[in-house]
């Protein structure tokens, strides 16, 4: 608006008031005009004035929004962090196994009646060496359990049972 002429301003600020009092505003749910004479104002601005404040809302609500997004994300990482430290402060490195290795895997699906049976069922044969120390298993004998499962190293303790 004084690009052209900065000397000028001030004679700017009155059409800038009337603007910026049409302007709706969130914190009081209306605009200033509004609540203080219970109308809406009739004026016939600058579309361009209106058009630049708007404009600077906006750019002003989306870097304001991408700041908290990012601080947002640096505090979800950090305590991402602390957590996966202290969970790993107490665990120990995972047994590695290959293929044919016999295995016993760990009862995940507990029902009725089988509160005193073994924790872990098996022998199961190691039939494939996936990622992130998982593995595909398959039965090996009879005994309850899955004929086919995948499970982790978690799950799992080398079979020693004769």
């Amino acid at each position: 608006m004084s690009e052209d002429n900065p000397t000028k301003w001030f004679k700017h600020v009155p059409s800038l008031q009337e603007v910026l009092n049409s302007t709706f505003q969130r914190s009081i749910n209306t605009t200033p005009f509004e609540l203080l004479f219970g109308t809406q104002i009739n004026n016939k601005t600058d579309l361009r004035i209106q058009q630049l404040i708007d404009e600077q809302l906006q750019l002003e609500f989306n870097e304001n929004r991408e700041l908290l997004r990012k601080a947002a994300k640096a505090q979800i990482i950090k305590v991402q962090n602390e957590n996966k430290k202290s969970y790993n402060l107490r665990r120990k490195s995972p047994c590695l196994y290959s293929v044919k290795d016999l295995v016993a895997i760990k009862r995940t699906q507990h029902g009725p009646g089988q509160k005193l049976c073994n924790k872990f069922i098996g022998p199961y044969k190691i039939t494939q060496a996936k990622t992130n120390d998982t593995y595909n298993v398959e039965k090996c004998g009879n005994f309850d359990g899955p004929t086919k499962t995948s499970t982790c190293a978690e799950y799992l303790k080398p079979w020693t049972h004769i």
